[in-house]
């Protein structure tokens, strides 16, 4: 099973494995919210400030942001054969996860928050 939610909402067991995935880990947050920070499945800082500063809309933003996760990095350039094409190989690996078990994908938005990069991510998981 595959679930978001706020990083700073109370922890259950039923979390299973806690992922953060935003490109900062947040000031003071405390390592035990979370079992791995993976900043590489959060916006880019760019995309993030457009959003938050409202000179993108929400649809665009999404967008891009699900662009940027299959944008291929600099290690594909060295690859002639097999291209890792972004995250489309940890989007694959969190999917599986999540039919084994429970995988909940958190970000500093809160709980309640619609427009949240954690609903697109786990859209994309889902389809990966």
């Amino acid at each position: 099973m595959l679930k978001t939610k706020s990083a700073y909402s109370p922890i259950q067991r039923t979390d299973g494995v806690r992922i953060l995935a935003t490109r900062f880990r947040g000031r003071g947050m405390p390592t035990n919210r979370y079992h791995v920070w993976m900043a590489n499945l959060g916006p880019s800082e760019a995309l993030l400030r457009a959003a938050q500063e409202g000179r993108i809309s929400w649809s665009e933003f999404a967008r891009r942001y699900k662009e940027e996760l299959f944008t291929a990095g600099a290690v594909d350039e060295g690859n002639r054969t097999i291209k890792n094409h972004g995250q489309k190989f940890t989007l694959r690996l969190i999917k599986h996860l999540a039919r084994r078990g429970t995988v909940t994908l958190l970000c500093h938005c809160a709980e309640d928050q619609v427009h949240c990069h954690r609903h697109v991510l786990k859209r994309v998981i889902e389809r990966a």
